[in-house]
């Protein structure tokens, strides 16, 4: 009976971790097509089947090999992203494709400009997707999408939630009731920007009390500032509330994240970004990242001021890239300017970390580098000084040669001279003995009696002639030398 009860345990236990780990699996692609392919035939009555559409417009692949597996690739994302959407139960979504080249009718009737991109069709409304390409990512804004422009707060808990959003543009207004002709207007604004921006509305006097809010009143919070802008010239209108956002849709202080990275990236000032990595998990990181969050605070109301935090946690696939094409160590944090076009860059020296700038130091580099005397264009410059000292060496080295070769043909020729020099002295020391021996046999055939004194004389005249020869020869030895000493 024992045994019996400690396999049903076991059997239990067993049934239990495949329960756990069934409910945590992530979805495997199933191999059932669910993303059609649009064409002029089929897409109005595929399109009328949804009540959300997402369509892919996409570049032609072409005989690339390389083209074609990416487009493969993004495929299986877009049909493993259908497969989730199609077990929702609210709303009918379906997903589809068009070609950039063979459906440019269908792209221009649908309004769709650029190729490459996302466009989800709900209502009357057109929203473009400009995140990362994945299904995770995607499938979340899609199910951002669907949601309520508006979310209403009616407790302090809800407000509580409210108040820890940080890293968006948030709005809330303060309106009678839900057919408050104000709140039907800030409603229509809401859907202009849903679900980029979120709005909030509150009904209760004691949320907007907490809030420090009046009737009508709408307050706008950038990202990571605590205090809100109140808007103006309440009650509002809704063009007047688009109006406002859009003049001010750039915060001080925003933060690149996979569902708006390529947005954020296109909205650069004046072709420039002020990039900073920091890694809020990370004490570095986290403490680099308070100090920005102070500059922005004291900067908010400069319009041409705009930092980019990247957290380097949510795109661990680009770190290798990054770090290779800025030339930083990503393990600590980091601020720079960088050009939005090609990526040239210029980062402030942080000391590997070791010491995080003071907010009026960081303050002041950020005033330089808006100034453009911290500019990415001087990487450029840079790279043409390191080549024209590379120049400049192989021009010096070039010369060194030459020198030497000249050196080395003034050495051969100097050679050359104590050669043809040392020849002609022995030609004529050879001379001179040839003549000597002449006169001898000549005066022994003249006279006997004056050969002791012939001989004697041509004794001493042989002897001249040796001590002048020995002379002229010592001398010309020593003008040799002295040539020789000075090549």
């Amino acid at each position: 009976m024992k045994w019996t009860w400690v396999l049903v345990a076991v059997l239990l236990s067993i049934g239990t971790l495949s329960l756990a780990k069934d409910s945590l699996d992530f979805p495997d692609y199933d191999g059932k097509d669910r993303v059609h392919n649009l064409n002029a035939k089929n897409y109005k009555s595929v399109m009328k089947k949804y009540d959300v559409m997402v369509v892919y417009y996409h570049d032609h692949p072409g005989s690339s090999r390389v083209a074609q597996r990416q487009f493969d690739i993004e495929e299986l994302t877009l049909e493993l992203a259908a497969q989730v959407l199609d077990e929702f139960d609210d709303e009918d979504i379906g997903v589809g494709l068009i070609d950039a080249k063979l459906d440019k009718v269908i792209a221009k009737k649908l309004d769709l400009d650029e190729s490459d991109s996302v466009y989800i069709f709900t209502d009357d409304e057109v929203i473009e997707y400009d995140g990362e390409f994945a299904a995770d990512t995607l499938v979340e804004f899609i199910f951002d999408v669907l949601e309520d422009p508006v979310e209403i707060i009616d407790n302090s808990r809800e407000l509580k939630g409210f108040e820890n959003i940080e890293e968006d543009i948030k709005l809330v207004g303060y309106f009678k009731s839900h057919k408050s002709e104000h709140f039907l207007a800030f409603a229509d604004a809401a859907e202009e920007f849903h679900p980029h921006i979120k709005f909030f509305a509150t009904f209760s006097p004691k949320v907007a009390k907490a809030l420090d809010m009046k009737l009508n009143e709408v307050d706008f919070y950038e990202p990571f500032i605590d205090d809100p802008i109140v808007i103006p010239g309440k009650p509002y209108t809704e063009k007047e509330l688009v109006d406002f956002i859009e003049d001010n849709d750039r915060p001080t202080l925003r933060k690149l994240q996979p569902h708006n990275m390529y947005e954020i990236w296109d909205d650069d000032v004046e072709g420039e970004h002020i990039i900073a990595f920091a890694e809020e998990s990370d004490l570095d990181g986290f403490e680099f990242l308070e100090i920005l969050k102070e500059v922005a605070e004291d900067n908010t109301d400069n319009p041409d001021l705009s930092i980019v935090w990247i957290d380097p946690d949510d795109f661990p696939l680009l770190l290798p890239h990054w770090e290779k094409t800025f030339g930083i160590d990503l393990s600590h944090p980091q601020i720079g300017v960088v050009d939005a076009d090609d990526a040239d860059s210029v980062w402030m020296d942080m000391d590997d970390g070791d010491d995080m700038p003071s907010v009026d130091e960081l303050e002041d580099w950020i005033e330089d580098a808006l100034s453009g005397e911290i500019d990415p264009d001087d990487d450029d410059d840079d790279d043409d000084d390191d080549d024209d000292d590379d120049d400049d060496d192989d021009d010096d080295d070039d010369d060194d040669d030459d020198d030497d070769e000249d050196d080395d043909d003034d050495d051969d020729e100097d050679d050359d001279d104590d050669d043809d020099d040392d020849d002609d002295d022995d030609d004529d020391d050879d001379d001179d003995d040839d003549d000597d021996d002449d006169d001898d046999d000549d005066d022994d055939d003249d006279d006997d009696d004056d050969d002791d004194d012939d001989d004697d004389d041509d004794d001493d005249d042989d002897d001249d002639d040796d001590d002048d020869d020995d002379d002229d020869d010592d001398d010309d030895d020593d003008d040799d030398d002295d040539d020789d000493d000075d090549y």
